[in-house]
């Protein structure tokens, strides 16, 4: 009878293990799937999630996958930039960063603009709240949890 116990016992943690490591895996194979997409493919992308959300014309729309598409290229040619590169040029990509929202805003009607700048607060505000692991996006792995009582052997 103990031995069921045990064997059951061990079970369970053993499937609870399991599937509490699946959501990094999902969220790891998201931002995969996400750095493989090309600069056309992030463009469109970001065109049909704004389309969704602001519900452009079809005017707006070929002018916000233009200035999106820029945006795409000159992130692609930052990610594929060394480190070290990288970080002395942030103030450029920042500036880079708000040219393209400025562009955008010119596109934009002020119910648009309003509607954006509500959806942008939202983001900033989710990614406050995220742990530091998280926001990264580097896919790295987090450390094992401590466990306090381990379980006795034999």
């Amino acid at each position: 009878m103990k031995k069921t116990i045990l064997t059951i016992a061990i079970a369970v943690m053993g499937f609870t293990a399991a599937f509490a490591q699946d959501t990094t895996k999902r969220h790891h194979m998201q931002m995969s799937k996400m750095s493989k997409l090309t600069a056309e493919q992030r463009a469109e992308k970001a065109t049909a999630a704004m389309d969704k959300k602001l519900s452009l014309t079809a005017d707006q729309k070929a002018k916000v996958y233009a200035v999106e598409l820029d945006r795409a290229k000159k992130m692609e040619t930052w990610r594929s930039a060394d480190r070290d590169a990288m970080k002395g040029k942030m103030k450029d990509r920042k500036a880079d960063m708000d040219a393209s929202k400025k562009q955008l805003d010119q596109i934009l009607t002020a119910d648009q603009k309003t509607k954006l700048d509500a959806f942008r607060a939202e983001a900033k505000e989710k990614m406050k709240n995220m742990k530091p692991r998280q926001r990264d996006g580097q896919g790295r792995k987090s450390k094992p949890p401590v466990v306090s009582n381990p379980p006795a052997q034999g």
